[in-house]
């Protein structure tokens, strides 16, 4: 009798690769992260003179043009993270965002949420480093193109690769 390896196989690894163990992996993740920067994007972009002078308050200018940029870029990433497609590049506006937001803003008042910190954005941050090593997970949008997109292409990689190998048969 084997005992039981450390090293994953083939098959943990395309698990893996796939989304995770289970198929719902990621999607607390993705539901938590969307929902809250694509709240973030729409406050903005809700308000563009508010925020814009928010922006110019903490020496961002021009703040009106800045505010409508960041809520673009979180809305952008909160839909994209919610639907499950273009996860990567939306975790990356979400670690730009967080980033500036900790530098500019919350860095100076210690890490407490709670008297205006960084604790937050940092979790923010460590959610979309999670979907930009994990991805989508299984079940996203992106699967879902991904594998529409391959039925299509199947048939007529098949049928040209017969054709070839017939043709190389006579």
């Amino acid at each position: 009798m084997n005992a039981p390896s450390a090293v994953p196989g083939e098959a943990e690894l395309e698990s893996i690769r796939e989304g995770g163990l289970h198929p719902f992996g990621v999607l607390p993740a993705r539901a938590a992260l969307g929902s809250t920067m694509l709240y973030h994007g729409v406050q903005k972009l809700r308000d563009t003179e508010k925020a814009g002078g928010g922006f110019e308050s903490i020496g961002i200018k021009p703040g009106k043009r800045w505010a409508i940029a960041t809520g673009l870029a979180e809305a952008f990433a909160g839909a994209s993270t919610l639907l499950g497609v273009l996860t990567r590049p939306a975790a990356v506006a979400v670690l730009v965002t967080q980033s500036v937001a900790i530098a500019e803003v919350h860095g100076k008042n210690g890490f407490e949420a709670a008297k205006g910190g960084y604790e937050f954005n940092l979790a923010l941050m460590a959610i979309a480093a999670d979907l930009l090593f994990a991805g989508p997970g299984r079940l996203s949008l992106h699967r879902r193109l991904d594998r529409g997109l391959a039925a299509r292409r199947a048939p007529f990689t098949a049928r040209r690769f017969t054709g070839l190998a017939r043709g190389w048969s006579r």
